[in-house]
């Protein structure tokens, strides 16, 4: 093979291929490497294009820019900052304007990632040496000695060095992404909340978008198999499956995409192809959690040892947020057997702490509270009468109006409750110690043992207040029958402003439907006497 300067024609028997022309601009660029020529003589642009016609590299071809001034390569590189090479003339409009250029590029763009070959025809213009040490070039080369060869060579060397240099960059903010989101994820207690964390960081981790639609976008999924069942419960999901998030699917009917991939996957944690992603992680009590992703593009995978260290944390995570939620489950039965026992002491039988919990949930929901201050006063508001274990029972289970002193001794069961859970660590114990202190406090400061007012009774205090009277306005005792909801409602709003907060009654009212159906799924099979 004989060599070629660039400022000759290259003969048609040289081992390169070549094209007559460039390819369209229109064409879709993400499919190609783009390369800047930057060089004030036209046949320079010409040959070189000539020359690297058929090039390819990776599976992609070269889309050429052509830029003839160092100011021209300025605002290309500004426009364009994922080009992967430029090949840059030193003297230009000036002697220097292609090291001006580049001290731009590096400097003032901050884009490191972009393969520069410096290119003269005039060496002494740019002693090498100099060059080298001054300006962050990665090659310098005479135009006399880049034959179509060593051009390819230096193309070939210079794409493969920017696809590596890529692949770091999008590992360092990938793992920047993680760091940042991975803390407040994996502090989920809640499964299926933790779910949600998982999939926006599976899609951070492979460089995809689960958000919204694009050439960026992916579609995921998270399942909970149980043992020994050929389906699974979609606990969350992202893109074109939003839909199917609570579903259950199963292997013979749906998405026969995700068992393939998760047969493929058999005795591995993880497995990953060009565009689809699956990982299975253990539960603690004999399920199998699944992550599928399926991506519009190929996925930036990054390290191995990454990707399985993510694993290990989500397993971990997963299992850590399931036995937070039996702890959660077993604290809260516990409680409401308790609950049940004081109620039922009292006569006060059927479900009407379980209620209380499910309303005071709600509303702290309706307030704007967090999920784990919601689950607190799910699990604390039925021990908004716990003192009532301390009052006798002739005064408790009293059929008729009690006298003024037995009333008083009657009230005494808030501060005796409050008493009761004071000095205890358990967040659900402060909050109980709060709400049974507080749950007969009045908005208008009429109320006990405290008598404060308005704003001064904990929030705790103002949903229990309201919770336990709109239940037991509706439940039959031993000196009333329960009253119709539209009785309960003109009370409450008539207390509004009263003994009740006005910003919770209007709560109530405008999601009542939510209320009726806690009241209905949690109804009383039966009924018999008794309330303070």
């Amino acid at each position: 093979m004989q060599n070629h300067d660039l400022n000759a024609t290259v003969p048609a028997d040289d081992e390169l291929s070549f094209a007559a022309e460039v390819l369209p601009a229109e064409v879709q660029r993400r499919n190609f490497w783009k390369l800047l020529i930057v060089d004030d003589e036209e046949e320079v642009h010409r040959v070189t294009k000539l020359a690297l016609g058929g090039f390819e590299h990776d599976g992609r071809s070269l889309h050429f820019i052509d830029a003839y001034t160092g100011q021209e390569a300025r605002e290309v590189m500004a426009r364009e900052p994922d080009i992967a090479l430029v090949l840059m003339d030193v003297v230009m409009e000036t002697d220097h304007a292609g090291l001006d250029a580049i001290q731009h590029i590096r400097q003032t763009l901050g884009n490191r990632l972009t393969r520069i070959v410096l290119r003269t025809g005039q060496p002494g213009q740019a002693p090498e040496r100099e060059v080298i040490t001054r300006y962050d070039i990665n090659d310098y080369r005479d135009k006399t000695e880049l034959t179509a060869q060593k051009l390819f060579t230096l193309l070939y060397t210079g794409l493969s060095l920017y696809k590596d240099l890529q692949l770091l960059e999008h590992s360092r903010e990938g793992l920047q992404q993680l760091v940042a989101a991975a803390s407040g994820v994996f502090q989920c207690k809640v499964p299926t909340q933790l779910a949600d964390g998982v999939v926006g960081l599976a899609c951070a981790l492979l460089g995809v978008d689960g958000s919204r639609p694009g050439s960026n976008a992916a579609d995921t999924l998270m399942l909970e198999h149980q043992p020994r069942s050929d389906g699974a419960t979609v606990l969350a999901a992202s893109g074109s499956f939003s839909d199917l998030r609570g579903r259950a699917l199963y292997a013979a009917d749906d998405l026969t995409e995700i068992w393939d991939l998760q047969q493929t996957s058999a005795g591995r944690q993880w497995v990953a192809e060009e565009r689809r992603f699956y990982a299975t992680f253990p539960g603690s009590g004999g399920e199998t959690f699944g992550l599928y992703l399926r991506a519009s593009h190929a996925l930036h995978l990054p390290e191995p040892k990454l990707v399985d260290m993510f694993c290990r944390n989500v397993a971990s995570a997963l299992q850590s947020a399931q036995l937070h939620q039996q702890v959660n489950k077993t604290q809260r039965e516990l409680i409401v057997m308790l609950s049940e026992a004081i109620e039922k002491r009292s006569r006060e039988t059927g479900n009407h702490v379980r209620r209380v919990g499910e309303y005071s949930r709600l509303f702290g929901q309706l307030w704007g509270m967090d999920e784990d201050e919601c689950e607190t006063l799910l699990i604390a508001a039925p021990l908004h009468d716990a003192g009532k274990i301390a009052i006798p029972d002739a005064i408790l289970n009293k059929p008729g109006r009690l006298t003024d002193e037995e009333f008083i001794i009657m009230r005494t069961h808030a501060m005796l409750g409050g008493q009761m859970f004071e000095g205890h660590g358990l967040p659900v114990l402060k909050a109980a110690a709060i709400l049974a202190g507080q749950h007969h406090e009045r908005w208008d400061g009429q109320g006990y043992p405290l008598r404060i007012a308005g704003e001064a009774i904990h929030i705790y205090g103002r949903i229990v207040a309201v919770a336990d009277v709109f239940d037991a306005l509706g439940s039959d005792r031993c000196y009333k029958k329960a009253w119709d909801m539209e009785s309960i409602l003109a009370y409450m709003r008539a207390e509004s402003g009263k003994q009740f907060d006005p910003v919770l009654i209007q709560l109530l009212m405008d999601n009542l439907d939510d209320f009726l159906a806690i009241r209905d799924r949690y109804h009383d099979s039966f009924s018999e006497a008794g309330m303070d």
